[in-house]
Order: C-alpha cells, then sequence, then structure tokens
C-alpha cells in the first residue's frame, strides 16, 4: 500500500493518501481546499487515480477540499449521513465499507466532537484514523455542532479502543508536530481518556476548556456542509491559469510542456537563467530567448513585462523552477517552468539556435 501524510500549517490539518499499489486507486481523507492542487499534483505523479475522498466530520476550522477535486479528478465524496451535508455521493454509516483497489476501510461512527464524526479503520487494524475524536494524548472538543462529551468518551472507548492496542493512530490535527500514535499508547497516556480516568472526570474536564471557537467557523462550516463548494466559486475557473496548458507539481511549481512553446512561440516571453557560457554552449537557446543569469534575475525584472506570461529556462528545469518562485514572490502571476529544460527540449528535437546536435 501507498500511504502519505499531509499537512496544512494553517489548521494544522493533517491529509491522508492511501492507495492501492497494484491497482493506483486512491482515496484522500480530509483534504483541504488550499491544497488541493498540491494532493492533485502527487496524485498525478505516482500515477494514482483518486476514487474517493473521505470526511471524518464536518469541519470548522478549514474549508475541505473534496468538490474541487472531484471537479478535477472526478473523485466521489463520502461523508458521515449524520453530518448534515448535501452534495456527497455517498453517505456512510457505521460499518460501511469503502474500497479502494484490493484494500478496503471501514467506516466507525464516533460521534462526540461533532454529531456526525466518523473514524476509518484498514482492513488489517493496522491503522485508525480518528479525526478530531481521538487526537494524540487529546481529543477534540465537545461543545458545538452537536458535541457531547459524553457520546465522545463512549465512542472512544467501544469503537477505538477496542482495535488492537498496535493500531496506528492518525488524527486529524495535531498543534505540536506529532504524527502518529497508538490505541496502547492513547490508552495508557492519553491525559483525557486513558482507561484510568472515568467518564464524569472526562465530562468535567472538556467542560470546563474554555476555548474560543475557531476563527474560520462561520465560513467553514457552512461551506464544509456543502462539501466546500463555497457559494461564490467558480469551478470551471478554480484551479489554475489559463494562459496555457500548464501543470502544477506537488512542489508547487507551475509547469510548460516543451511542445506546447515550440507550437505557440508568440505572446509569450522566454527568460533563460543559466550562464552565458551555456547559453551559446552545447545546448543552445531557444530561439527570442532573454538571457538573464538566476543571480540576477531580481535585479533585472524591469526587463520582463507583467502583462504578458513568461516561461522560465535553464539547462534541466532546475534553476528556472526557482525563478518561477522568485517572479511569483516579485509580482509576477503568469509564469511557468519549461519542463526539462534545454535537456528535454533538445532530446525531443525542437528547434533552437546555436548548439551542437
Amino acid at each position: 500500500m501507498i500511504f502519505r501524510q499531509l499537512f496544512d500549517s494553517q489548521s494544522s490539518t493533517y491529509t491522508y493518501l492511501l492507495a492501492d499499489s497494484l491497482t493506483r486507486e486512491a482515496l484522500l481523507i480530509d483534504p483541504v481546499f488550499d491544497h488541493a492542487r498540491r494532493d492533485a499534483a502527487l496524485i498525478e505523479e505516482l500515477g494514482l487515480k483518486l476514487t474517493f475522498t473521505l470526511e471524518t466530520h464536518v469541519h470548522a476550522d478549514h474549508v475541505t477540499g473534496a468538490a474541487l477535486l472531484r471537479h478535477r479528478l472526478g473523485s466521489q465524496i463520502a461523508l458521515s449521513r449524520e453530518s448534515g451535508a448535501v452534495g456527497a455521493d455517498r453517505y456512510l454509516a457505521d460499518g460501511d465499507v469503502v474500497a479502494f483497489g484490493k484494500r478496503t476501510l471501514e467506516a466507525r461512527a464516533t460521534p462526540g466532537h461533532t454529531g456526525g464524526c466518523l473514524s476509518y479503520v484498514l482492513d488489517d487494524c493496522s491503522m485508525a484514523f480518528t479525526g478530531d475524536a481521538l487526537l494524540i494524548r487529546g481529543c477534540g472538543r465537545t461543545d458545538f455542532q452537536q458535541g457531547s462529551a459524553p457520546r465522545l468518551f463512549k465512542s472512544v472507548r467501544e469503537r477505538l479502543f477496542t482495535l488492537p492496542e498496535e493500531c496506528l493512530v492518525y488524527p486529524a490535527h495535531d498543534y505540536r508536530g506529532l504524527t502518529s500514535s497508538s490505541v496502547g499508547e492513547e490508552k495508557k497516556y492519553n491525559p483525557r481518556l486513558a482507561l484510568a480516568i472515568h467518564e464524569a472526570d472526562f465530562t468535567g474536564y472538556m467542560t470546563n476548556l474554555g476555548l474560543a471557537h475557531p476563527k474560520l467557523m462561520e465560513v467553514a462550516v457552512p461551506a464544509n456542509l456543502r462539501c466546500g463548494r463555497p457559494e461564490k466559486l467558480d469551478m470551471s475557473n478554480a484551479a489554475d491559469n489559463e494562459w496555457a496548458p500548464l501543470s502544477c507539481t506537488f512542489a508547487g511549481i507551475w509547469e510548460l510542456q516543451p511542445e506546447w512553446l515550440a507550437e505557440n512561440p508568440g505572446g509569450v516571453q522566454v527568460v533563460d537563467v543559466r550562464e552565458p557560457g551555456e547559453f551559446t554552449g552545447a545546448l543552445g537557446h531557444i530561439a527570442g530567448a532573454k538571457l538573464i543569469p538566476l543571480g540576477a534575475l531580481l535585479s533585472s525584472t524591469g526587463q520582463i513585462s507583467k502583462e504578458q506570461p513568461v516561461v522560465m529556462v535553464c539547462r534541466s528545469g532546475a534553476r528556472s523552477a526557482q525563478a518561477t518562485v522568485l517572479l511569483g514572490n516579485a509580482g509576477f502571476t503568469k509564469v511557468a517552468n519549461l519542463a526539462g529544460g534545454m535537456l528535454r527540449w533538445r532530446a525531443q528535437r525542437l528547434p533552437a539556435v546555436g548548439g551542437t546536435d
């Protein structure tokens, strides 16, 4: 199985990618709207097909990326039938199974943080994705969205602590940089829910947390009740720049394929960030390219128009990738890296000025 743990620093949310390594079918648990582009790039780079996005609950601190990923990749949205959300493709109840290739996740109802919380348990009980029901040495709050401390206590004790002690726990959030725990650890060390703690102790603890409501609650909850589709979002234009068929790498770099540039040389600025000796060396350069070595780029932005798209070029695509970041930080909005650089350009026998065959 392929497994990746991804992170949103703004809300301290973990997104989990699981895929069957044979069939390449994949699912995402708790995707974040702001990282839908990142997640799609990873899925494409790994050669996976996203079949489902799963929600552990209706989040109050971020907007889900489920709707945007469905638009981009054709995945289905699944979440609890008790969530109150509309627009999903599948509504899950306790005990329902979601398949990805030959692997499966079992949905376990674990209400208490919200009324519609689900945890997902891998088919061999080696991993549990517990949302906010069980955090590492903690748990989610119980003071809004039909939350209930007694229900959460019962959910964790009966639906999660009954898993094998070696089962790894992967929560929806962690605010200290911790990545995973285990059922055995939480049963012993969780200061709110360890087996030595009684329900009355837990209820008293949760009643007196005194936490402020999440800053994005008024935005996130209504959007997530629509499965992450904000009311004013135009899904047809939500993703990318439209001046060329761009793709975004997992590193967040917009890329353009050499064939398109060769067929559409007009209307774009080509900036080569190699050194002068390379520009006139064995690989040659693209006709009309402007030479601005990477080290001089920021002091030479006046030579580049912000109104016209820019394609950055170097030998392999590495330096020019950094150049796109520098220009983006300088206020250029239409910038892309030439995928593979001059090495790929020449390997595809596209026309070049100078150089050797």
